[in-house]
């Protein structure tokens, strides 16, 4: 079975962001823990942060910054 993919993303408060999959659900994942050292640190920039898109695999931000697809379904939580 193939693992949901991101459809949709949609910044919301504290850095977190709220996705939706291909399979209709909605997850809340916190990108807190990643926006550290030199390749995610720019992701601290709000306004940065927000230009997050989902590129109908997984999620990522315009100078190449992504998360892993299997993290962002299986570590987020349900809506």
């Amino acid at each position: 079975m193939l693992r949901p993919v991101a459809q949709k993303v949609v910044p919301v408060s504290d850095y977190q962001i709220m996705i939706e999959f291909d399979n209709g659900e909605r997850k809340l994942f916190d990108v807190k823990p990643y926006i550290k050292g030199e390749w995610y640190e720019e992701l601290g920039d709000e306004s940065y942060f927000k230009s997050v898109a989902a590129d109908g695999f997984t999620v990522c931000w315009p100078h190449g910054q992504d998360l892993c697809p299997d993290e962002i379904y299986f570590d987020s939580v349900a809506l």
